[in-house]
């Protein structure tokens, strides 16, 4: 694909997304003024529980609308890689959210166990529904591109949690309807926080792997070492980094041991090397500096924090 259709096919992207986020954040925010009053009247803790779920979307649904669009501004001298991380830092902060939320759950859910309160089932059942319907939707708006977008990943997981918590509270007022246990009610409240909790485990534990510059973890470096030491002309790597701007976006950076070579040659070994982690790493961005001898051929993966020796006099 040449480079302006990728460039204009990513713009369309990015605003098809914004827009998706921003029915999803009118959507939500109105159900969450409803659902509350509906809790209140109610007295039932799952549907109030719900409700504050709700409004923990509406805050990630805005945080990530304005990430994605400041991811969307190009690169500059004082950002020379742009505005990529924008996006991971609303995931970690979505992401920590969602840890908040799930600590306050489980503390009004504690307390309503100790001393369960009559619920109105029927408002319960009625308002859940109308709440999964809301949710689904929503969710299935967010869901279109979470899979290669940390950012709108986070947000998709909020708005997942909230369909599981829905049927939660819906299955907790069909059971106290013909049980009349109210206790399930804030114990269907537990069980809603410890899933958010699973899911914010896993989406900070990607997230802190981006910030630390960590390799991503479907790349075994092993693998790619191999690989890139069948490429003709290659006859050693070391000093070799791979890492992530963005969930989607990996960049790599390595020394390649060749021969005495003339420019043009090693032109056409880089392009070999960089085609490769292309096809099968799937890096975007690839910086190789080519030399006829390793200094330390066996330092594969060099410590930045000493300085190299062999430019320094020694």
């Amino acid at each position: 694909m040449p480079h302006d259709d990728h460039e204009h096919h990513h713009a369309a992207d990015s605003a098809g997304a914004q827009g998706r986020l921003v029915w999803a954040l009118i959507l939500t925010g109105g159900f969450v003024v409803f659902e509350a009053l509906a809790g209140w009247k109610a007295n039932s803790l799952a549907l109030l529980t719900d409700a504050v779920h709700n409004l923990s979307d509406v805050l990630a649904l805005g945080l990530s609308w304005y990430a994605m669009r400041l991811t969307a501004q190009p690169a500059h001298a004082a950002k020379t890689f742009g505005y990529h991380r924008a996006g991971i830092l609303a995931a970690l902060a979505n992401s920590a959210g969602l840890v908040g939320v799930a600590l306050y759950i489980l503390y009004d859910a504690y307390v309503r166990l100790l001393s369960p309160a009559p619920v109105q089932a029927d408002i319960l059942i009625g308002v859940g529904g109308a709440a999964l319907l809301v949710n689904a939707f929503t969710a299935w708006l967010v869901h279109h591109g979470s899979h290669d977008d940390l950012n709108m990943r986070s947000a998709f997981l909020h708005l997942l949690g909230d369909v599981v918590s829905t049927l939660g509270a819906i299955a907790a007022g069909v059971a106290i309807r013909y049980t009349g246990l109210y206790w399930l009610d804030p114990a269907v409240s537990v069980l809603i926080a410890l899933l958010i909790l699973w899911n914010a485990k896993g989406l900070m534990a990607e997230v802190m792997d981006i910030l630390l510059e960590s390799t991503p973890r479907d790349v075994d470096m092993g693998s790619m070492v191999r690989d890139m030491m069948q490429v003709e002309g290659v006859h050693g790597v070391h000093h070799l980094h791979v890492w992530s701007i963005s969930r989607q976006l990996r960049m790599l950076s390595a020394h390649i041991v060749t021969d005495d070579i003339r420019l043009s040659e090693g032109e056409g070994l880089q392009k070999r090397v960089t085609r490769l982690l292309a096809q099968r790493y799937g890096i975007a961005h690839t910086t190789l500096q080519l030399e006829s001898e390793s200094c330390q051929p066996d330092s594969l993966y060099c410590d930045i924090s000493r300085p190299n020796h062999r430019y320094h006099g020694e």
